[in-house]
């Protein structure tokens, strides 16, 4: 009964965007997961608080997502409502030297218009699939560069759906972390504070990133980028490759032969698949070097 009433509230809101039992396989580069209960995709703030308000009135689990790049679902799939902040939210800006970017906004996009509108900074982000809005929350970076470095404000949704905006140093950017992780904020838009760069010089270095990111991770296999985080002073993948683990194969999940620190879906790999192969590299990477792997994708969901 609760969840009719459920369904009629959101579907009152998003009419036919509402979708019920949204396999979750279709918004997520692994290209794995069960049904979400429910998934909407605001358009806008409003929107956004408007789903907040209704899960926290009805006591429903709610779930935010991106891009779905860094992202391991169940295959029972996620009870409540998955909240997928994407293409209908990436509204871009230049402010002199600033660049205003919603939350839904892929990174390989905005390093694009940076580098179109003679910005520099954002350079690393060439090629990389996530959204600003997930990168944010994880600090995420590649090439030597991370996202933290960059970020002046972001506008902020708190768990009880109030906005406020804060400032990139109070947000206490670390290696994969940030203070958002522990306070359950939906980023909603980010200012990014850039440089003048010319055109030429910017294209040149996100062709070098592009050419490294093609050379050295696996290309048309589902993945989810890096499965695990790096330890100080080491790599996961080369721990992994050490270990013997590359190739290494359960169900159709891999140990990419390109990359150790990529797991690929092969064609029908399970979460399940996934979730034992992640605990057979983590115990033998802890058995040979004494290193504990931590996970840098996030999982959701009941396998």
């Amino acid at each position: 009964m609760l969840n009719a009433v459920i369904h009629r509230e959101l579907q009152e809101q998003f009419g036919l965007r509402l979708k019920t039992g949204e396999p979750m396989c279709k918004h997520t580069s692994w290209r794995i997961g069960g049904p979400a209960e429910f998934f909407v995709e605001p358009e806008n703030t409003l929107e956004l608080q408007a789903v907040i308000s209704l899960a926290k009135r009805r006591g429903l689990p709610l779930t935010v997502i991106g891009n779905g790049t860094n992202l391991l679902v169940g295959e029972k799939g996620i009870s409540g409502i998955v909240l997928k902040i994407g293409p209908k939210m990436s509204r871009v800006s230049i402010l002199g030297k600033d660049i205003l970017a919603e939350a839904g906004t892929r990174l390989s996009m905005l390093a694009t218009i940076a580098r179109d509108n003679n910005l520099g900074g954002l350079e690393f982000a060439a090629g990389i699939p996530g959204t600003v809005g997930g990168a944010v929350i994880m600090n995420a970076g590649a090439n030597g560069a991370s996202i933290g470095e960059l970020v002046k404000e972001v506008l902020l949704l708190d768990k009880e759906g109030h906005l406020c905006r804060r400032y990139g140093t109070d947000l206490n950017f670390n290696y994969r972390s940030t203070a958002l992780q522990r306070e359950s904020a939906i980023v909603v838009e980010v200012k990014f504070s850039c440089f003048a760069r010319e055109k030429h010089l910017i294209q040149s270095d996100m062709n070098s990133f592009i050419a490294r990111r093609l050379a050295t991770q696996p290309q048309g296999q589902p993945n989810a980028g890096s499965v695990f985080k790096n330890p100080p002073g080491d790599s996961a993948g080369r721990l992994i490759e050490a270990a013997g683990l590359k190739s290494l194969r359960i169900g159709d999940a891999q140990v990419s032969d390109k990359h150790a620190n990529f797991i690929v879906n092969l064609g029908a790999a399970t979460s399940a698949d996934v979730l034992s192969l992640i605990e057979k590299i983590k115990e033998t990477v802890y058995n040979r070097f004494g290193v504990e792997l931590l996970l840098e994708v996030q999982v959701v969901g009941d396998a």
